[in-house]
């Protein structure tokens, strides 16, 4: 297949669009890929001679419209007032999607559809997630050039002067990690635990069906020039079986992909696409996919981790990457890199909304599956040495023999974070931290990232603290990691409460006018709308089940301690799903406060519902091993 056209790059000139897609009859259809609050991607089929005839039309917006009201624009997009106009954005690469079901009579060739980045326009004004951080980072990027005029010479990048800047560059990348499963098997929780702990399958060799779907991947999204760096298993997963026939059976194992950092905008783009092909590919195998951040309870989640750079450009063409000291053996990184760390770190509050927006998000940000629960970094133990702790939440990458590495990695992201508004908020808090430390030197940078809690600083909060080369999961109690970092929320309506807590960081992000208060509204009560559907018609039932399924054992021989345990778990049955004249329970407590809009109360019982749901599970566990 390598005479199909896969990418038309960015920039690319209408008349050349139109050449290569006339040679290419294969590709059909032209989809619009706008994204909305939620980060949902719109597909849609529009036949490629509309596309060629009206070009000029798409650029302008006025060719295709959609419903606003379907998508996840929650009140700015009603019933009464839903049209949305897609401008495409030719500033990034189009990809083309191929149906290898489906094979053009003529051609010989699976049918394309060109999947072309849009924005989407109510009421003019842009409303769409890459709107938002494409806005950002113009608004950021004119910030720091003024910033480089007004401080010419920054400590531990003296070897750049400000007035010769005349460009900024946003990088970032993300790595994806994804299970994959047999179809309609069943996962053995307690087995895969077990495994997972033993630690045999983080860099396990794969096999059979797997290793030829991996393989297929890293293949195809090198075509698109992804640059595919590696494919490899991750922490969780289980051995497969081999049937009579030689196939492979109960597939069921956690892998990762990592490709190559691109632009901010196109590496979100990026990710989007990476996502299609990974799920594309392996069912082609016979093989589910699922980027859920926590699919199964009790086991590793799915992350992705976000990494974030920032580079200069001078007038004489140079790259400088900002972040990297001048020294790297002196320095950990230069007073922009400490600027840009500190204000996502102080400003998070405000950020994690976006990271973790879903129940899902939140199970797996728990200790003890390497995900992180604090906001804390590390940048090691001396410059000569990077850092690779992995229990904090945004650690400090360095290369010493390539000054172009330095970046930052996010650790909390999951595959279903909106990267578009998670990318907008972290380089505005970045920007915030800048403007505080350009006036500093590295050494009292330093000093400031790695205060005590209780110690005043010039910029970071008092009574925080913000770095620990330690394991932040074993050596410290979770009395002291909520003194020294902070309680982590615990529900999706305890994390966007903080838009309201935290007014001053929620200015911060949106200074530049992109995350205006239009925006936040629509995400945060698109984000709520999700949390309390959920609830009430995923969670609640499937717990319901699990109550359901915890019936009194038979046996010849039943102990005392059988009786009390059973009495015991027959309790827990009744406070969480019987009902009385008297009493609800909680169940039912927890549909009236969300049915009610009390959506405090409904939080801290959703908490104590999984308390005690894990607490019956444990129990009847127990009770259940003890029957003979």
């Amino acid at each position: 297949m390598d005479e199909l056209l896969y990418v038309i790059p960015a920039n690319s000139e209408k008349e050349e669009i139109l050449n290569t897609l006339k040679a290419h009859p294969e590709i059909k259809f032209v989809s619009l890929v706008g994204i909305d609050m939620a980060g949902n991607d719109t597909d849609e089929k529009i036949p490629m001679r509309i596309f060629l005839k009206d070009i000029d039309e798409f650029y302008a917006g006025t060719a295709v419209q959609t419903d606003g009201s379907s998508v996840v624009l929650t009140g700015i997009a009603t019933l009464n007032n839903a049209k949305v106009d897609m401008p495409v954005d030719p500033s990034v690469n189009w990809f083309v999607d191929y149906n290898m079901e489906n094979y053009d009579e003529e051609t010989g060739k699976p049918i394309g559809t060109l999947r072309i980045p849009s924005f989407l326009i109510h009421e003019g004004k842009r409303v769409d997630s890459r709107a938002v951080l494409a806005d950002t980072l113009a608004y950021v990027k004119k910030e720091l050039l003024a910033l480089f005029k007004a401080h010419p010479q920054i400590s531990g990048i003296e070897s750049v002067n400000g007035t010769d800047v005349t460009d900024i560059q946003f990088t970032s990348a993300t790595e994806l990690e994804f299970w994959v499963k047999t179809p309609l098997e069943d996962a053995a929780i307690e087995e895969m635990s077990a495994s997972q702990v033993l630690q045999e399958q983080y860099w396990e060799r794969t096999h059979g069906i797997v290793r030829t779907a991996m393989e297929q991947c890293l293949l195809v999204l090198d075509k698109y020039g992804f640059k595919v760096e590696m494919g490899h298993k991750e922490v969780g997963g289980l051995k497969a079986q081999i049937d009579e026939s030689g196939r492979m059976t109960h597939v069921c194992e956690q892998l990762e992909i990592d490709w190559r950092f691109a632009d901010a905008l196109q590496a979100a783009d990026n990710e989007l696409f990476v996502r299609t092909i990974v799920r594309e590919v392996f069912r082609g195998m016979g093989l589910e996919v699922n980027f859920k951040a926590k699919p199964m309870i009790g086991l590793a989640g799915n992350g992705e981790h976000t990494h974030i750079g920032m580079a200069a450009i001078t007038k004489d063409g140079k790259l400088h990457n900002l972040f990297t000291a001048d020294d790297q053996k002196k320095d950990f990184m230069s007073a922009i890199g400490y600027g840009s760390l500190m204000g996502l770190l102080k400003n998070y509050e405000v950020i994690n909304p976006f990271v973790s927006a879903t129940n899902d998000s939140l199970n797996r940000l728990k200790p003890g599956f390497e995900a992180p629960v604090c906001v804390v970094t590390s940048l090691g133990h001396t410059p000569e040495i990077p850092s690779r702790n992995r229990t904090i939440l945004a650690g400090l990458i360095r290369d010493l023999s390539n000054p172009y590495a330095t970046r930052f990695e996010l650790r909390a992201c999951n595959p279903y974070t909106n990267t578009y508004l998670v990318l907008a908020a972290i380089y505005s808090a970045c920007l915030d931290g800048v403007k505080a430390c350009v006036t500093h030197t590295t050494a009292e940078c330093l000093a400031e990232i790695s205060k005590d809690a209780g110690e005043e600083g010039f910029y970071l909060e008092k009574d925080r603290a913000y770095r620990s080369e330690d394991d932040v999961f074993e050596d410290y109690t979770e009395e002291e990691r909520t003194r020294l970092f902070g309680a982590p929320p615990a529900t999706v309506w305890e994390n966007m409460q903080n838009f309201e807590n935290y007014p001053a960081k929620l200015a911060v992000i949106t200074a530049g006018g992109a995350l205006r208060d239009q925006i936040i509204e629509a995400f945060r009560a698109g984000a709520l709308t999700r949390w309390k559907t959920e609830l009430i018609a995923r969670i609640i039932p499937e717990n319901r089940d699990i109550v359901r399924a915890a019936k009194e054992a038979k046996a010849d021989f039943v102990t005392d301690l059988d009786s009390y345990n059973w009495n015991k778990i027959n309790g827990i049955r009744s406070y969480l799903a019987k009902d009385s004249i008297d009493e609800k329970s909680l169940f039912t407590l927890l549909i009236n406060a969300l049915n009610d809009g009390d959506y405090a109360t409904a939080s801290g019982l959703q908490v104590e519902m999984y308390d005690k749901v894990e607490e019956l599970k444990s129990l009847y566990d127990s009770y259940v091993k003890n029957m003979i």
